[in-house]
C-alpha cells in the first residue's frame, strides 16, 4: 500500500510540474481580437495580457472618440474570449480532457 501512495505522489508531482509548464507556455501563446472589420486589432496572450494594439489610421478622428473606444472594447473582449478558449484547449491537451 505504501508503494501505491508513493506512486500516486510521484504522479501528482509530475502533473503539478506539467501544470506549471502549461501556465508558462500560456503567456507565450497569442491570439488576435478584431473589431470594425479589422480596423482595430488587439494581440493578447492567453494570460489576458495585451501585447499590441493596431488601429487603422482612417478611424482616428477627433469627433469619433466614442466609436474608437467602443471598437477597442469590442476587440479586447474578442481577444479575451479567444485567449480563454485557447487556454481551455491547451489544458485539455494536458489533462487528456479530464477538465
Amino acid at each position: 500500500m505504501n508503494n501505491n501512495f508513493s506512486e500516486i505522489m510521484k504522479k501528482a508531482n509530475a502533473m503539478q510540474k506539467k501544470m506549471q509548464e502549461m501556465q508558462e507556455s500560456l503567456s507565450n501563446l497569442e491570439v488576435e481580437g478584431t473589431s470594425g472589420g479589422g480596423m482595430v486589432k488587439i494581440i493578447m496572450n492567453c494570460k489576458n495580457e495585451v501585447k499590441k494594439i493596431d488601429i487603422d489610421p482612417s478611424i482616428i478622428k477627433n469627433d469619433e472618440k466614442e466609436i474608437m473606444e467602443d471598437l477597442l472594447m469590442a476587440a479586447l473582449n474578442d481577444a479575451k474570449s479567444k485567449a480563454e478558449e485557447k487556454s481551455k484547449e491547451e489544458m485539455a491537451k494536458l489533462t487528456g480532457g479530464l477538465g
